[in-house]
């Protein structure tokens, strides 16, 4: 199985002019190309700082990451946008344009901001429009659009970006159960027959274990990877999830409310 990101001993947190504060033990993983990968962990953890310091936006304080045995600090933010592509939970400050123009933009690694789409371009673009199901939206402006729908735009940009990686902050969070479940699917369907990877953060932690192919559980003293099953089967499901009134059953891999 091919890796397509690396974390090694990573540790991540915040400076100060006087300290590092670390949030969270070393971590050492990898992303897996055609596989969809769910982040869970309670809230405050270090979830949305572990998928900052993995696209980019903030520094590890210590440790690697390696994008094809590449340090990610060696790539410009240029190479970097053709790698690594980012969808996140805020609002998107392009409340003007269509769905299609939204979609656009991921060309622009290529292009650069203003550039002009060529007849290629549109083609990515007209086919990331395909792939999330919303060609008949691609002329719509996108504050007119559900919140359902504006997340589907979001992943076309993110696909129309053309990277071997796509990384998603909650991407379900806003939306109803049934869109919740049809984005996990997508997200899916997607990692597997464009052999992507596909990391997210949620709190759908049903829905992870029915549709991920694979867990990154983050507390606070540890960091455990592996499949649904997997992690039933070592205690690792049973530990974040059980409290009083609450028992996940490792069997079905379902939650129970007693």
């Amino acid at each position: 199985m091919v890796s397509s990101i690396t974390l090694k001993n990573l540790i991540i947190g915040y400076r100060s002019k006087h300290q590092l504060r670390a949030i969270a033990s070393p971590v050492h993983a990898s992303l897996q190309a055609g596989e969809l990968t769910c982040l869970i962990g309670a809230n405050g953890v270090g979830k949305s700082t572990l998928l900052r310091t993995l696209a980019g936006f903030q520094p590890a304080l210590d440790g690697e990451i390696l994008i094809q045995d590449k340090s990610l600090s060696d790539f410009s933010a240029q190479e970097l946008a053709r790698e690594i592509s980012i969808v996140l939970t805020s609002k998107t400050d392009h409340a003007q344009l269509s769905a299609e123009e939204i979609v656009g933009i991921g060309r622009s690694p290529y292009t650069g901001f203003w550039g002009t789409l060529s007849a290629a371009d549109k083609q990515i673009v007209a086919s990331a429009l395909q792939e999330t199901g919303i060609q008949h939206l691609a002329q719509r402006n996108i504050s007119k659009l559900s919140d359902g729908e504006r997340q589907k735009v979001m992943i076309a940009k993110a696909l129309a970006q053309q990277t071997r990686i796509i990384i998603l902050d909650e991407p379900t969070a806003f939306l109803d159960f049934p869109s919740k479940i049809e984005t996990l699917q997508m997200l899916r369907r997607l990692a597997h027959e464009q052999h992507k990877s596909i990391l997210l953060s949620t709190h759908d932690v049903e829905l992870a274990l029915q549709l991920s192919d694979r867990l990154w559980l983050m507390e606070e003293s540890r960091f455990s990877i592996g499949t649904p099953k997997e992690l039933a089967a070592d205690g690792s499901l049973s530990r974040f999830i059980n409290r009083d009134g609450i028992r996940f059953n490792k069997d079905s891999l379902r939650i129970e409310i007693k």
